[in-house]
C-alpha cells in the first residue's frame, strides 16, 4: 500500500511540475513595439497637469536641442518599421512629414516634428500613423447629447480633475517631480517617465480623486471618456498592417502610455520593449 502511494505521489508532482505556463501557449510570432510617453514639447496645457511658465523647457534652445538629439539617438537603438504618434487624422501627417523631409517644420516645438519626423527622417520612413480617437463618450454626447443633455451634464458634474484629497495632492506632487527641469537631461527625464513604476502610478492618478464622485459617476466617466479613448488608440494601432518581423514605435502623451503599457504587456500579439532596456 505504501509504495502505491508513493508511486501515486511520484506520478501527480510529475504531472503539476510537466504543467505548462501561460506563455508556452503563445508561441507565435509577436510584433515589438516601443511606447514612448511624452510631456507635450509645445505645452498647450491641456493635460490635468500643468507646467508653469518658469518650469517649461524650451526645446529650441541650444542645450535643450543637444538633448533632444541624445534622446532621438537614443529612440532609434529601437529601430522602429513604423511610427504613430497622438495626432488626428485631421492633422495630416504624413502631408506634414513630406514638408519636414523638404526641410520645413523644423522650428515647430511639438514632439510630433522633434521626435516622430526627425526618427522618422533620419531612418527613412515616410508614413506616420495617426492613433487618436474620440471616446465612446463623445459618440454618445453627439447622438443623444441634445434628447438626453441633463443625463450627461449630471454624469459629468465635477469630473474635472480638481480634486484635493490627499492622494490627488500626492499625485500632484509626483506630477511636479516629474518635470524636466528635475533631470539633468531630456533622456533621464524620459527613462524615468517611462519606467514601469512611473507608468503603475500614473495609471493610478485616474483611480482616485473625481473616480469616486458619487456612486458611480466617476467610475462611469473614466470608463466612458479616458479607459476608451485609449482602447480605441490601441484598436488604431493593431489596425496598422503588421508582422512579427515589424517593430512598432508609439509617441503619445505619458498618461496615454501608461494605459498602453498595460494594453501591450497583456496582448498575446506583441511583445513590449521596456524604454531602459535600449541602452
Amino acid at each position: 500500500m505504501k509504495t502505491f502511494i508513493y508511486i501515486f505521489l511520484v506520478c501527480l508532482s510529475t504531472s503539476v511540475f510537466a504543467q505548462k505556463k501561460p506563455s508556452d501557449y503563445f508561441k507565435n510570432s509577436k510584433t515589438k513595439v516601443l511606447v514612448v510617453g511624452s510631456f507635450h514639447f509645445d505645452y498647450p496645457n491641456l493635460d490635468a497637469h500643468k507646467t508653469n511658465k518658469e518650469d517649461q523647457v524650451d526645446v529650441l534652445s541650444p542645450k535643450a536641442a543637444k538633448e533632444v538629439t541624445e534622446l532621438v539617438e537614443y529612440i532609434k537603438r529601437f529601430k522602429p518599421t513604423k511610427i504613430t504618434i497622438e495626432a488626428w487624422p485631421s492633422w495630416n501627417a504624413n502631408q506634414k512629414l513630406k514638408e519636414y523631409n523638404e526641410g520645413k517644420h523644423r522650428d515647430k516645438r511639438d514632439e510630433r516634428y522633434q521626435l516622430a519626423m526627425r526618427i522618422a527622417n533620419e531612418l527613412k520612413i515616410n508614413e506616420l500613423f495617426s492613433i487618436d480617437a474620440e471616446s465612446i463618450l463623445d459618440d454618445l454626447e453627439k447622438h443623444f447629447g441634445k434628447t438626453d443633455s441633463a443625463f450627461f451634464k449630471n454624469l459629468s458634474k465635477d469630473y474635472d480633475f480638481r480634486s484635493d484629497d490627499p492622494i490627488s495632492q500626492q499625485f500632484i506632487a509626483f506630477y511636479k517631480s516629474s518635470e524636466p527641469k528635475n533631470f539633468k537631461s531630456l533622456l533621464d527625464t524620459f527613462t524615468y517617465m517611462n519606467s514601469k513604476e512611473s507608468h503603475q502610478y500614473g495609471y493610478g492618478a485616474y483611480l482616485s480623486g473625481d473616480f469616486k464622485l458619487r456612486e458611480y459617476d466617476g467610475a462611469d466617466m473614466l470608463a466612458l471618456y479616458w479607459y476608451s479613448r485609449n482602447l480605441r488608440m490601441f484598436r488604431n494601432i493593431q489596425n496598422i498592417p503588421h508582422n512579427g518581423e515589424d517593430r512598432i514605435l508609439v509617441i503619445a502623451g505619458n498618461g496615454h502610455a501608461a494605459v498602453l503599457r498595460q494594453l501591450f504587456t497583456s496582448s498575446a500579439e506583441y511583445d513590449f520593449t521596456e524604454f531602459s532596456s535600449l541602452k
